[in-house]
Parts: C-alpha cells; sequence; structure tokens
C-alpha cells in the first residue's frame, strides 16, 4: 500500500446545538496543528462555558493522522471521547479538534444516549465547517545568494511549495515544504542550478 500524499484537514472554526431530554450538547470544531493550539482552544471553550457540566473532546493531528487523544471528561468511559473521534475519522480529518460541552438537564440519559448525543453533536458542528485537501510536504533548507531568489521562487511556485520561513542578507536561508507527490523532480531542479545549497530539513 502507498503512502498518502495528502491530508484533509477543517479550515476554521464553527459550532453547532443538540439537545436531548433536557440536556445540551454544543459541538465545537477547531483547526490544530499540535498540542499547545489543543491547549489554547481547550482553555477558550472552558471559559466561555464555565458551568458546562462536562468539556469532552477528541483531536487528530499529524499529516498521516497517526497522532490522537480523547477525553470523556468525568463521563462513562468511552461514551464520549471516542464517538466524537469516530466523526472525525470517519470525514478523513486530521489537524482537527472538537469538543462537546454537555450542560446536564436532570435526567439521566444512559450510556446509549451518550454516545448518541456526543456523536450527533460533532457531526453537527462537523458539517458546518468546509474541508481542505492539502499536500503532505518535506521540509527544506535552501541556501543561496540573494540574486537567484526570483529563479528559486519560480520552482518552487510551480511545485506548490511552500515558504516556511526565510532570513535575507547577503546569502538567503530559506525553509521550504515540498510536497512529497512531486519531491524527486524539484529537488533535481533546485539541485541543477548553481549555487543553490539542499538540506534536508527537521520534521
Amino acid at each position: 500500500m502507498s503512502s498518502p500524499t495528502t491530508y484533509r484537514a477543517v479550515q476554521g472554526t464553527a459550532q453547532a446545538l443538540f439537545t436531548d431530554r433536557g440536556s445540551k450538547f454544543i459541538g465545537i470544531v477547531f483547526p490544530v496543528r499540535n498540542a499547545e493550539e489543543v491547549k489554547a482552544a481547550l482553555a477558550q471553550v472552558k471559559k466561555e462555558h464555565p458551568k458546562a457540566s462536562h468539556h469532552c473532546f477528541a483531536w487528530r493531528s499529524g499529516d498521516t493522522a497517526s497522532e490522537y487523544r480523547v477525553s470523556d471528561a468525568g463521563e462513562p468511559s468511552g461514551s464520549a471521547g471516542r464517538p466524537i473521534l469516530g466523526q472525525i475519522d470517519s470525514r478523513g480529518l486530521t489537524y482537527t479538534l472538537v469538543v462537546v460541552v454537555r450542560y446536564f438537564g436532570g435526567t439521566l440519559l444512559g450510556v446509549p444516549g451518550l454516545i448518541n448525543a456526543y456523536k450527533t453533536a460533532a457531526t453537527l458542528a462537523l458539517q458546518m465547517v468546509p474541508v481542505a485537501e492539502k499536500d503532505i510536504e518535506e521540509p527544506w533548507v535552501l541556501h543561496f545568494e540573494y540574486s537567484l531568489m526570483n529563479d528559486v521562487m519560480r520552482i518552487l511556485k510551480r511545485h506548490r511549495c511552500s515558504v516556511v520561513s526565510q532570513e535575507m542578507q547577503l546569502f538567503v536561508r530559506l525553509v521550504t515544504g515540498i510536497p512529497i507527490r512531486g519531491k524527486e523532480v524539484c529537488l533535481q531542479e533546485l539541485a541543477q542550478m548553481h549555487g543553490v545549497e539542499l538540506e534536508k530539513g527537521q520534521n
């Protein structure tokens, strides 16, 4: 089986409400790149919903969606975080966090009821946010004289590379993300340019 060359991620935030027997479940979607952004988003939700009885969540991360975390936040084990993650995975998403905030309505829903509620709130919120397919990139560092800037940028643009950072003085140090789909051709073109040094970057 070949490795994936693209990934799917949400573009922006959204929220949706689901109610069941008096309990309110608010699903909130966030695009996140790492654990720090997850932490910040959770802190924001808790600040906006301080009186909620539960703040359950699931997130999936990594270009190949290999990292994930779920939290039932005090609900019965497996009744909240896993159902939320299931909705992220059913859409093939990564770099995505879904938090479902619950306001208890006085009636116990039982585990099947909770699974349905958390799953539905996550589904409704995810339906409201656009999704984009993006290239999985490999980081490379380029070193070259400033006079070669236009030629280098032309190659990077043609191969849909992203510019992560650049330091410009007499010499330029440019960190780029090269889509793995056409990596060999792009690297070959850059290597053939006189005065351009290539160095594999850190993921």
